[in-house]
């Protein structure tokens, strides 16, 4: 599918914010006065500039106060509503620490959970999508909840946390792409599990909506140079920076290398997205190749 920017920057800023949030509301002995101002200010920022990034995806960004209405049977509404609940929740726990340095921990748990499904809806506007084999597996929620939790730990320098996480991210995302692969590459829109099927011809010769926007295809070797960047840059590079003594400084470049493996994470999972609706075109389909 056609990676747009504005849902790239979505979900891995609204992700390490809410995932910064959480780690905020579960500490037992969380920071207060101007400090805790700072992490709050940082946490908002990611979380509510990536909700911002993801409506000028929108057709008519001006209808957005319609995805609260359809709450019953849209996950994309569900994030509305979670979002929403999570940051009026911990704008008033963020407030208590910063101007009273009270803590009031009913409301940072209930933050903290509200925070991890807002990440959860976000993870199944994709997942239940049927006709993206690669993305309709229980490993997207999984693989957008570590890679969150993990880059909350980072921000909120949960050391002790944030090296397993990290781990476990990045375990997870190659485990979405070998298991994206194979779902890829097998079967077919009108026969599942009926291997690899070829179109007689394709239905016409011009290009449309579909094969451009449902069609994108990204060049095998470049993929595999694209994981291998994303995955090091995402994982292992920031938990061993974090192991190594440096404090802020090295704490501070593994946030940076962090993110940006996982905005080339990201950019792959939309870009190697094959809608069931692009092998009626065949290869003749103009896709687009990087």
């Amino acid at each position: 599918m056609h990676p747009a920017p504005s849902i790239i920057l979505f979900t891995t800023l609204s992700g390490a914010g809410f995932g910064l949030l959480f780690w905020l509301g579960l500490d037992s002995t969380p920071p207060t006065g101007w400090v805790a101002f700072a992490f709050f200010t940082l946490a908002y920022l990611l979380a509510v500039g990536g909700l911002m990034a993801s409506v000028f995806h929108l057709g008519q960004p001006r209808r957005a106060i319609k995805a609260f209405r359809e709450w019953r049977s849209s996950w994309l509404s569900r994030e509305a509503w979670t979002s929403t609940a999570t940051l009026t929740l911990m704008a008033l726990y963020g407030a208590g620490l910063t101007f009273a340095a009270t803590r009031i921990g009913a409301l940072g748990f209930i933050g903290a959970a509200m925070a991890l499904l807002t990440v959860f809806t976000t993870a199944m506007i994709y997942a239940q999508m049927r006709t993206v084999p690669r993305w309709n597996t229980p490993l997207t929620p999984l693989k957008f909840l570590a890679i969150s939790l993990a880059g909350g730990a980072l921000l909120a320098a949960k050391t002790a946390f944030a090296i397993p996480l990290l781990l476990l991210a990045g375990a997870l995302q190659l485990a979405h792409w070998l298991m994206g692969d194979r779902l890829t590459e097998t079967g077919s829109a009108l026969v599942p599990n009926s291997g690899t099927l070829r179109a007689f011809e394709p239905p016409h010769i011009g290009d449309n909506y579909l094969t451009h926007e449902m069609a994108f295809t990204v060049a095998r070797r470049h993929a595999l140079k694209l994981r291998v960047i994303a995955l090091l840059l995402m994982a292992p590079l920031p938990a061993l920076l974090l192991a190594l003594p440096g404090g802020h400084v090295t704490g501070g470049f593994a946030v940076l290398f962090h993110i940006a493996g996982v905005l080339a994470a990201r950019w792959l999972f939309f870009a190697e997205a094959q809608h069931v609706q692009a092998r009626f075109y065949g290869t003749h389909a103009r896709t687009e190749s990087v």
